[in-house]
């Protein structure tokens, strides 16, 4: 099968643009290879000397380019892959997707599990919809790290959560991976009754075979939205449970660094949060190789918040500032905010917990907070000094939340300036002491 890849832009200057290709040409192979999606195109862009054949007004030609190493050629596609993206074929009984509201916007109902998405943006994915064919091409290519939602290692238990008859070939698959010298980051979304206990021990155990490719392991628990009409019956995890996860992750956390020299296996923010523990020291996150997934964030800002402060001397200024947050985290933002006005001691701050009614009151993580919640809750409220809220709720890149609301129309509803925090201890201290954050007098 020939693959063709529109051209939409030529850089100016670069290797692609001296040699003449134009915006509207379509690349058809590189040194006499097809190009399938990205993964092909970026392969041969390491060469210094290149052929690219392309189509041109129907017309196909051959141009030879020469350009220094690690340059790239200067040409943009209309997709990112240039591919189509691979949703997922599986039907998770947790799947967060399913459990969506209707009428947001479309891209919020895809489902991805794209291994070249996994190398190239850090998604995870279910390995289920990856031929001997692509899992070959990875290995080839030597995609690493592969991130891998494993969920559990039990074949059966695996085909019945992802209501797929392939799924339980995980096992076979990741020993390919790792044959090929693959690395692998792994993750556990828990549900209670299914893939939890002694089954969630099994899992563990079963994935220290593929230590050291496989690099971190985080256990995250089940997120639940109040639309799960029709949907299987499932729970979230109590306070006791909670801490007999972290029990079950201690124990196994204990084995793999007596024989392996690691923690591997990571429990996520959540879990103390929810069991009302105290967090890891920064020493045993080994690094934060998960963080991404939820696992030290709050260690992290933690100590970054410290680290912060004790670079300052503080000042006597009055300093007024409101955040709202969610339910989850609140407790500890109000921890980092009265150690902040320890070193400023006229700030005056407060943390107002957003509980989701969009999704639903079990939906307490900041991340998956909306704009009208935000609005709703506090525009009976005394907003004193900016409203500080949290960067997690916005979609990457743009002042704009789940609900399609933006930073501007929190803004025009409650009247205020409203200040975006990244989590990061210098961002959140400065948030809150920053000139133009003084009380009017």
């Amino acid at each position: 099968m020939n693959h063709e890849h529109s051209i939409v832009d030529v850089i100016p200057g670069s290797p692609a643009y001296k040699a003449g290709l134009k915006r509207g040409d379509r690349l058809l192979r590189m040194n006499g290879r097809d190009v399938i999606d990205v993964l092909d195109f970026r392969f041969e862009e390491e060469e210094t000397q290149l052929t690219l054949s392309f189509l041109r007004d129907g017309e196909e030609s051959e141009v030879t380019i020469k350009k220094g190493e690690c340059e790239e050629l200067g040409l943009v596609f209309a997709e990112s892959l240039m591919d189509d993206y691979r949703s997922c074929r599986n039907d998770c009984v947790f799947c967060f997707i399913n459990q969506m509201p209707p009428g947001m916007r479309e891209t919020l109902y895809f489902k991805d599990d794209d291994t070249r998405l996994s190398f190239l943006q850090g998604n995870y994915v279910t390995l289920t919809n990856v031929s001997d064919e692509e899992l070959e091409r990875i290995c080839f290519y030597k995609l690493s790290p592969m991130n891998i939602s494993v969920h559990t290692t039990n074949p059966e238990l695996r085909c019945k959560m992802l209501h797929n008859r392939f799924a339980g070939e995980i096992i076979r698959k990741m020993r390919r991976l790792k044959e090929a010298g693959i690395t692998m980051n792994g993750q556990i979304v828990l549900v209670p009754e299914y893939n939890d206990g002694a089954e969630l021990e099994r899992t563990i155990h079963d994935l220290t075979e593929f230590l050291p490719n496989l690099q971190s392991l985080s256990v995250v628990p089940v997120g639940l939205t109040k639309y799960r009409d029709h949907l299987p019956k499932i729970r979230t995890f109590t306070k006791d449970e909670s801490r007999e996860v972290i029990g079950i992750i201690a124990k196994w956390q204990k084995i793999c660094l007596e024989y392996f020299d690691t923690r591997f296996v990571f429990a996520s923010d959540e879990w103390f949060l929810t069991a009302g523990l105290l967090l890891p020291s920064e020493d045993e996150y080994e690094g934060y190789p998960q963080i991404e997934n939820g696992v030290g964030m709050v260690r992290s800002l933690t100590e970054e918040v410290e680290w912060e402060l004790s670079d300052r001397e503080g000042d006597d200024r009055v300093h007024e500032a409101t955040i709202a947050t969610g339910v989850l985290i609140a407790p500890t933002i109000e921890k980092l905010c009265n150690r902040v006005c320890e070193v400023y001691p006229n700030l005056h701050v407060t943390v107002i917990p957003i509980i989701n009614h969009f999704f639903g009151e079990t939906i307490t993580v900041s991340g998956l907070l909306t704009g009208q919640d935000i609005i709703a809750q506090m525009k009976d409220r005394e907003i004193r000094g900016k409203l500080i809220l949290p960067e997690n709720l916005l979609r990457s890149g743009e002042p704009v939340l789940l609900d399609d609301k933006t930073v501007s129309d929190i803004e025009n509803a409650l009247q205020t300036r409203v200040r975006i925090v990244k989590s990061e201890g210098y961002d959140f201290v400065e948030s809150l002491v920053e000139e133009g954050n003084e009380e009017q007098l």
